[in-house]
């Protein structure tokens, strides 16, 4: 059950605000088309499927990094590719809670 709740963000309550203020990337991994209808102020849109092409872009980038998309699936999922590349993430869930 722990594993679950790692990779879909279920474990303890993360301050996405304030990972915001301190400068955490933000990665929506909707479709372009989804991302262009609305997105979270200053995020990157990485489609989940573009992700392992991306990593050494997304390695780059400043941590934490934080994942979005529409309901919370696919940004676990993403949470789960870039946690393995070694990088601190977290899973905000749906892009309407962080925006």
């Amino acid at each position: 059950m722990s594993f679950l709740k790692n990779i879909f963000g279920f474990g303890p309550k993360v301050d996405f605000a304030e990972l915001i203020v301190n400068g955490a990337t933000i990665i929506d991994v909707r479709s372009p088309q989804e991302f262009k209808s609305g997105n979270p102020a200053k995020s990157i849109n990485i489609p989940l499927d573009q992700i392992p092409s991306k990593m050494n872009k997304i390695k780059k980038m400043k941590e934490p990094i934080i994942v979005c998309c529409a309901s919370g699936m696919r940004s676990g999922r993403a949470k789960g590719m870039i946690a393995q590349a070694g990088l601190e993430v977290h899973n905000a869930g749906s892009w309407k809670s962080i925006s």
